[in-house]
């Protein structure tokens, strides 16, 4: 039982935000990694390619490519064991909407046609992403 007046039948939601961004879901074009970069780690690159095809790289523009070339190499020295760097990639990060949260803040969605596909290979690349993490933290700890 519900109460109050019963919704009319052609209802339209008013508050739409004016900024609000719809993106078509599976890899964009990107761009390749620039070898100037000098990136040595495979998280970095791994971490470039996702970013450089997702959907959210469609409307980048020349700036936000700067943006993410500096936060790769913040990537690859975190990997390499420089684990200071863990906050401010989070924080970059999230300003592309990296969480279903950030991209809530941002008003930003993505179709999802083809996340079933990408889901499946997500399921795989995880694996070595999490032995990675695993190898580098345990030596932090040990290092300590």
């Amino acid at each position: 039982m519900t109460r109050g007046p019963q919704p009319k039948s052609n209802a339209i939601r008013r508050n739409a935000h004016p900024h609000a961004q719809e993106l078509t879901s599976g890899p964009q074009p990107g761009r390749e990694l620039p070898r100037s970069l000098g990136i040595s780690t495979s998280g970095a690159k791994r971490f470039w390619r996702t970013w450089a095809t997702s959907p959210q790289s469609a409307t980048w523009a020349g700036t936000d490519w700067a943006e993410l070339e500096i936060t790769t190499r913040l990537v690859d020295a975190l990997y390499q064991g420089d684990l200071r760097h863990a906050g401010e990639v989070r924080q970059r990060t999230a300003k592309w909407g990296a969480t279903t949260e950030d991209r809530a803040r941002l008003r930003m969605s993505i179709n999802d046609d083809q996340d079933q596909e990408q889901a499946e290979d997500a399921d795989q690349a995880p694996a070595d992403l999490d032995e990675e993490l695993f190898k580098l933290l345990s030596e932090e700890q040990q290092n300590n």
